[in-house]
């Protein structure tokens, strides 16, 4: 029988995304709640703070010329602007929560997962879709966060986001009132991946 050799476990970095409005906070905080341990790194956005977000917490809410000097200083691991306004992942909260044996979630639009891609190929990326873009439609509605131009600007981007699904490890399809089994899924991959005989080592 051959000598298994003990592994020291490496942290995982799980890139969530997806189109907007398919839940994606909505299931990091779930898999939170059932006991998933991780760092969550908070994104910084020049976009304005919405009802009920706090800052620091749902995001870090940036003057742009603040943001900007921090592009200067290569402070993000990933930026880009979105419907007008900047989100960025900062580069440091990651690495320091690897640093410390975090597993780290990140959550970003598809433009975002496809630069990552090209900076952390080791890292775990995930997509979360709705069962149709017809459901898409109806959640980013219920929110009353956008007008009907930026609602349409959503789909037509969310029909492109579609086809770089690809590029990802895993799909996972967030069915409505049903936010506990998608929280399961996501959970089981990363429980998964701490198995794997050749470990994903991401260094940032």
């Amino acid at each position: 029988m051959p000598t298994v050799h003990h592994r020291s476990r490496h942290p995982l970095v799980i890139v969530l995304s997806g189109p907007s409005g398919v839940g994606k906070d909505a299931t990091i905080a779930r898999i939170k709640e059932i006991g998933v341990k991780f760092h969550y790194v908070v994104t910084a956005t020049t976009r304005e703070e919405r009802p009920g977000e706090v800052d620091g917490v749902d995001y870090y809410f940036l003057k742009r010329a603040d943001f900007l000097k921090k592009i200067e200083r290569e402070d993000f691991l990933e930026y880009a602007e979105v419907y007008g306004n900047f989100y960025g992942v900062p580069k440091k909260e990651a690495r320091q929560a690897l640093q410390k044996g975090q597993d780290v979630i990140i959550k970003v639009d598809v433009q975002g997962a496809t630069t990552l891609k090209k900076k952390i190929p080791d890292a775990v990326f995930i997509f979360l879709l709705t069962p149709s873009l017809e459901d898409l439609l109806a959640r980013i509605k219920a929110r009353n966060a956008d007008s009907e131009v930026a609602v349409s600007a959503r789909m037509s981007k969310a029909e492109y986001e579609l086809k770089c699904l690809p590029l990802f490890d895993y799909c996972v399809v967030n069915n409505n009132n049903d936010l506990e089994r998608t929280a399961e899924a996501v959970a089981g991959i990363i429980k998964t991946e701490k198995h794997r005989v050749k470990p994903r080592v991401v260094n940032i």
